[in-house]
């Protein structure tokens, strides 16, 4: 791979990045009455969800599928018969890229980023799954490359979008609860393993190019069930756990009416992560500056996962109100606000908010608004400029996790942190050989 030394990189980082590629004609220089020629990174799951979102646009047509998955190949022909199906991410990049305008990037975490920087190096417009990146560094690299070449993006955050998650952000701006002293935000999934990884090889399924799925992670040998599908997620090298999973979504609403960037200090107070997967029951605790919606100097935010969850002097806030399964508490100078995953937000005390009425903001639809971007009709809310860093607070606490119980301070202009130099060195990873990125 080319790859500058740590050294280079933490001095360049912070004054912009150089890229070798130009993109192609934006959208937002052509017609708008012309159709969209899209491709799916990935055809079942999330993606055929994604997909099929996108496609319900009426100026979108799917042009190509990408799926290494041979079951899922045939499905996904049988749903976009006019599509050409393609096992070969790059392979479908080198033949299509030129006759296609967008696309959406719906696999494996480790995957993120070196299809979606290899379509927008194509100058494709793209809407990424969450988190944006399997590392910090590509999160970056991603946003300021979407920026410099004026290409229309989206974060698979689609909540985002939702009635609930905008009303909540907005009573935040309007100071319905006062400035907010500290929030909490929780999930009771548990992507996690605490076992090691069997000692074990199983046969690759006929047709299915585990060389493919691994991508620029490091080798290791199929175990039939322990990745593919969906187990990807508990795995260091491939997801982001249950943080990764479940954060960018649940953060968000806290995020946006905060006006949050770049933490200045976090602290995980959890169990650590194993050599091979991510553990249970995480704490992890973040310092941020303070913005024009906070109490003080700094504002304190908190995440808890699996059996973890908010003191119960903060549960109190809520007067008995059992606490959802998932969800944020944002308290307030004025009042606390529960907003839960996903449901509309509630205010306490109850009897200061007796006669408010929440005003309920409507919902748009997130995909669909990343296509209108595309076509020069707006921009998409959930864009890279607002998702990278969202993702990068929330990998972040997967590096803090690896060191227990100690206070990580953060220098986001030079991507590392101060005096660590063995947390810093997690921030990039590196791409296994004839894997690499342009880039990246």
């Amino acid at each position: 791979m080319k790859q500058s030394s740590r050294r280079t990189f933490l001095g360049q980082a912070g004054v912009g990045l150089a890229f070798p590629f130009v993109a192609k004609t934006s959208w937002a220089q052509k017609p708008p009455s012309e159709t969209v020629r899209h491709v799916s990174f990935g055809g079942g799951g999330m993606a055929g969800a994604d997909v099929g979102a996108i496609s319900s646009h009426p100026k979108v047509t799917v042009a190509a599928v990408v799926e290494i998955d041979p079951g899922r190949r045939n499905k996904i022909q049988q749903r976009f018969r006019d599509a050409t199906i393609y096992a070969d991410w790059r392979e479908m990049l080198d033949k299509e890229a030129k006759n296609l305008d967008t696309a959406n990037v719906s696999v494996p975490d480790h995957m993120h980023a070196p299809m979606a920087m290899s379509a927008m190096l194509h100058g494709l417009h793209v809407y990424c799954q969450k988190p944006l990146t399997h590392d910090v560094y590509e999160s970056r690299v991603l946003a300021k490359y979407a920026k410099k070449r004026g290409l229309a993006t989206q974060m698979g955050i689609q909540i985002h979008s939702n009635s609930e998650y905008r009303t909540a952000v907005k009573l935040v701006h309007d100071g319905v609860i006062g400035k907010v002293k500290e929030a909490h935000s929780f999930s009771n999934k548990r992507w996690g393993d605490s076992n090691p990884k069997p000692n074990k090889k199983d046969p690759i399924p006929d047709g299915f190019n585990w060389e493919h799925w691994l991508g620029p992670a490091p080798y290791t040998d199929y175990i039939k069930g322990y990745y593919h599908p969906s187990q990807w997620r508990k795995r260091l090298d491939y997801g982001t756990g249950t943080f990764g999973d479940m954060g960018c979504h649940i953060y968000d609403p806290v995020f946006k009416s905060l006006g949050l960037t770049y933490p200045i200090s976090l602290k995980s107070t959890g169990p650590k992560p194993n050599k091979d997967n991510w553990g249970f029951d995480a704490k992890i605790h973040y310092i941020f500056p303070n913005t024009p919606y906070s109490a003080d100097k700094t504002l304190p935010v908190t995440w808890y996962d699996g059996g973890a969850r908010p003191p119960k002097k903060v549960q109190a806030l809520l007067e008995g109100k059992g606490l959802p399964g998932q969800g944020s508490i944002v308290i307030g100078t004025k009042g606390t606000m529960l907003i839960p995953h996903v449901g509309h937000p509630q205010l306490f005390p109850k009897k200061d908010f007796a006669d408010f009425k929440i005003e309920k903001v409507p919902a748009v639809n997130h995909w669909h608004s990343f296509i209108d971007a595309a076509r020069g009709e707006g921009e998409a809310s959930a864009n890279f400029d607002y998702s990278g860093p969202l993702s990068e607070t929330v990998l972040l606490g997967g590096v803090a996790t690896r060191f227990p119980n100690e206070t990580l301070k953060w220098e986001s202009e030079k991507l590392a942190f101060a005096g660590n130099d063995k947390a810093t060195s997690l921030i990039r990873k590196t791409y296994r050989q004839g894997w690499e990125v342009e880039g990246l």
